[in-house]
């Protein structure tokens, strides 16, 4: 008698200690859960009344393609005839709404392994595509914004706090672009915009890269036919889409804490190519820097 209740308090002893290691695992559970609700939050919080953003992010398979594109959660739009089920399953794990396309591009303008980045137009294809579907599955849409992001580079959550402010078109800095720190507007002392600081081709009617903008669905439904082009001169497709919408400079909102904040940078896996001046800026850290030049590398 003795033997079985020692047998039954050795069970119940196991019993217990069972329980608490699960209790311990559920308790570790839920403190995971809670770090996860609490980072996803900005996302919920009267989620209904924000605006949409369409985030449209060309891609195309290369060895770095998988590490990229961790960095990202929106649409995307796939240089290929099948939709990559890697590509899916990171959509999926996003937990996010989401969109996967595919729309290859003709192969006559497809670059090959060895030509450099800028001989052909990138993306023309698979932003072209991403503008039709909105147009289709969101025809009567007026709350959202489109913005054009590259699946190399990195985002700061802030910049999507930015954007859905946009009414129009909105703009704001990039980091390590053009040969720059940071290529920025310039804006005048009641904060619209008079410029941009870019020393490629300045002259472009739209001196800027294809981060540093996004614009209000509105816009995009009103003019059917403005496209990303083929025919477009290297390092006009931003100016030929922004005139296709029939946007002006008046029409640009400066974000970004008045274009002084960095939000989105350029990291290809290729070395930084900096211009002379902004070489020596950065490593002597002298000269006058502007405020979005400090913070893309601060």
């Amino acid at each position: 008698m003795v033997m079985m209740f020692s047998r039954l308090s050795e069970m119940s002893d196991n019993k217990l200690t069972d329980l608490e290691r699960d209790k311990h695992r559920l308790e570790l559970k839920v403190e995971k859960l809670d770090f996860q609700v609490k980072d996803l939050l900005p996302f919920v919080t009267k989620r209904k009344n924000l605006p949409t953003i369409f985030f449209i992010t060309p891609t195309t398979q290369r060895p770095a393609q998988k590490a990229d594109l961790t960095r990202l959660y929106w649409i995307v739009v796939e240089d290929s005839v099948a939709r990559s089920t890697f590509i899916s399953e990171i959509l999926q794990r996003s937990k996010l709404a989401s969109v996967h396309l595919a729309a290859p591009t003709p192969s006559d303008k497809k670059m090959k392994e060895e030509d450099p980045n800028w001989k052909l137009p990138r993306g023309v294809e698979q932003r072209n595509v991403a503008l039709q579907w909105i147009r289709t599955n969101f025809a009567a849409s007026n709350r959202g914004v489109v913005y054009f992001g590259d699946d190399d580079n990195v985002y700061d959550w802030k910049l999507f706090e930015e954007i859905r402010t946009v009414k129009t078109i909105g703009v704001w800095p990039v980091g390590i672009v053009g040969g720059l720190l940071a290529e920025t507007p310039l804006l005048f002392d009641n904060m619209t915009v008079r410029g941009f600081n870019s020393v490629w081709k300045p002259d472009r009617p739209f001196p800027i890269d294809m981060a540093s903008f996004a614009v209000n669905i509105t816009r995009v439904l009103s003019y059917p036919n403005a496209l990303f082009s083929y025919d477009s001169p290297r390092g006009f497709q931003e100016s030929h889409l922004l005139e296709s919408l029939q946007l002006k400079f008046t029409d640009l909102e400066p974000k970004a804490f008045k274009c002084s904040k960095v939000f989105v940078w350029h990291t290809r896996t290729e070395k930084t190519k900096l211009t002379v001046s902004h070489k020596q800026k950065f490593w002597t850290k002298k000269g006058d820097f502007l405020d979005a030049e400090i913070d893309a590398f601060n």
